[in-house]
């Protein structure tokens, strides 16, 4: 069964503005979002959802689909990436009578994903019941032990409670994960019916690190440029 799926990209981005055509190691940096969707055997389809028309003639010219214009509002700084999955979906199905299924998401700013990555995310949905597939790694920082917040002029820690019952050493902290980019992958009708991710049976894929940086600034992306050079330097 052939496949879709689906990059959203649009053209405001305020810390790192026009990062998804930016040039990453040769290529922008919708490209190989866009390549490494179709390295999967399975995905024959690519349809990228932008209000740019930049970014949209560049993901044509690698091989993406852009049958419509992402509407302003949902476009903007403050709107939730899952209404302009709800918008692609609910567009698929008036013009082509059915949504893709499942509905698989690859996000532009995760340019160190693996094909097999994705391959992995779509697998675990499809050998499952959960109605959201994330993909994580390994927290940078827990909440539980050494993250602080702000309390009028002081700060202390995430989980301070007042009372001492807080976890002071790491050993004993819960185990933790960062959510990253690389691939989501859901129930198309549940897109339709929420508006998170976790309204209902959600699991996650385990992604390597060196392969789930997801980029929002100039730092970020420098990190992920030197890395793709020296993915491609050792082949």
């Amino acid at each position: 069964m052939s496949l879709t799926a689906f990059v959203f990209a649009r053209g405001g981005s305020k810390g790192l503005p026009g990062k998804n055509i930016l040039p990453l190691a040769g290529k922008p940096l919708i490209g190989w979002a866009i390549e490494q969707a179709l390295a999967v055997d399975r995905i024959k389809r690519v349809i990228v959802s932008t209000d740019s028309a930049e970014i949209a003639a560049v993901a044509r010219a690698y091989g993406a689909e852009v049958p419509f214009v992402r509407p302003e509002h949902l476009a903007d700084d403050h709107a939730k990436e899952m209404l302009a999955w709800r918008h692609a979906l609910e567009f698929l199905k008036g013009t082509e009578g059915e949504m893709p299924d499942p509905f698989i998401s690859i996000s532009a700013t995760a340019p160190m994903r693996l094909p097999e990555d994705i391959e992995a995310c779509i697998r675990a949905y499809e050998t499952g019941t959960a109605d959201v597939v994330l993909s994580v790694t390994d927290a940078h920082r827990s909440p539980w032990f050494n993250m602080v917040r702000r309390e009028g002029d002081n700060f202390v820690l995430v989980n301070d409670d007042g009372k001492g019952g807080r976890v002071t050493r790491r050993q004993d902290a819960p185990e933790v994960f960062d959510i990253t980019t690389v691939a989501y992958v859901l129930r198309p009708e549940y897109i339709l019916e929420h508006s998170d991710l976790f309204s209902g049976q959600t699991t996650a894929v385990s992604i390597p690190v060196d392969r789930s940086i997801d980029i929002d600034t100039l730092h970020d992306f420098e990190i992920a440029e030197f890395m793709m050079n020296r993915r491609k330097r050792l082949g």
